[in-house]
């Protein structure tokens, strides 16, 4: 295969995603994980600490310099405005932080590049950047158990999470690669996906 792949990587809550990406990895894919990213710049002292401090007040930020999750997550569960204010923070932080690292995987002619994009659909602009878009896919029943048990969560807590990503149809209709991720045990799926990987030209040289 010429170049490297491009691959999106998405899925709602308790779909399975983290896992597919994690099988992926081990599989030889390079994975950047829009996540782990965000998460990063909301560490103590991250890139976007100094614009929440100054776009949400000093009580946003925790004692040790990092983003309050909890306080933020009630205030944009309850105000979307808010909610739109903070991604307006971190969104081009990761975005840029994103390209630094597809850029050096295409420059080292990574076989396969996988971006584990939770708002991949949400965000509109990633379609022509990809050259596949993978959706993880269950039943909400399903999401809603796996979270409750995962987490601890309460089921209105999931149900709110749920409500805020895009509907499953509209992932749906934006994939390319749907992995129905419902009654698959651990082994059905890794097999799965490992048929994927073979698709996408990653051999065994390339994995772990």
């Amino acid at each position: 295969m010429a170049g490297t792949l491009l691959v999106g990587l998405t899925g709602g809550i308790g779909s399975g995603k983290s896992t597919v990406a994690g099988m992926l990895s081990n599989l030889g894919a390079l994975i950047i994980d829009s996540d782990a990213i965000a998460r990063s710049v909301t560490a103590p002292y991250g890139a976007a600490i100094a614009a929440i401090r100054t776009e949400f007040g000093p009580d946003f930020v925790t004692a040790d310099g990092a983003l309050d999750r909890d306080r933020m997550r009630e205030l944009a569960f309850q105000d979307a405005g808010s909610k739109r204010k903070l991604e307006a923070i971190i969104h081009p932080l990761v975005g840029q932080i994103t390209a630094k690292h597809a850029q050096s995987a295409i420059d080292e002619k990574h076989p396969c590049v996988v971006f584990d994009i939770p708002l991949l659909v949400e965000s509109g602009h990633w379609r022509l950047k990809l050259n596949r878009i993978i959706v993880v896919d269950c039943a909400e029943e399903t999401q809603v158990e796996r979270v409750m048990a995962r987490n601890g969560m309460a089921r209105a807590d999931v149900l709110r999470i749920i409500a805020s990503q895009a509907k499953r149809m509209s992932r749906l209709s934006a994939a390319d690669i749907v992995i129905c991720n419902e009654h698959l045990s651990f082994e059905s799926l890794g097999r799965e996906v490992a048929q994927l990987a073979d698709s996408f030209g990653l051999s065994l040289a390339n994995r772990n």
